[in-house]
């Protein structure tokens, strides 16, 4: 059971990091949140006011770029348990961010802390399921 547990973890919180990617680039239609990466830009430059601006575009990229790298590691099962805990890290910065920025109620109903949470969970998980490292 665990095994089965620890799959779906993996495949949850990819699912997460690429739908919120695709979302950033309009791909989810009229269902979208940022529905464009203009929008996604603009959203981190209000989550993280103390960067200057100049720095924001890099930065909605880094993070872009780690959402689809750790998504990608943890579909294949790559270091789950190292990729795990970056994912556990990203999703709380994020969710600080929200708190600090939007106050609790946003990262509350986005399950942004359930994330971090279910990512720092995974990353304890010993178990080899179809991993590769």
């Amino acid at each position: 059971m665990k095994t089965t547990t620890k799959l779906f973890l993996r495949l949850a919180i990819a699912a997460g990091f690429l739908s919120a990617v695709a979302d950033r680039f309009g791909m989810w239609g009229s269902q979208c949140y940022w529905c464009n990466w203009n929008n996604f830009v603009k959203n981190t430059r209000e989550l993280n006011p103390w960067i200057p601006s100049q720095f924001i575009p890099a930065l909605a990229t880094v993070v872009t770029t780690l959402e689809v790298l750790f998504a990608l590691f943890l579909i294949v099962g790559f270091r789950t348990s190292l990729f795990a805990k970056l994912s556990g890290v990203l999703l709380l910065l994020f969710a600080l961010a929200m708190t600090y920025n939007l106050g609790i109620k946003t990262p509350l109903d986005f399950s942004v802390y359930v994330a971090a949470g279910a990512a720092f969970a995974l990353s304890t998980m010993k178990e080899k399921y179809l991993e590769i490292g």
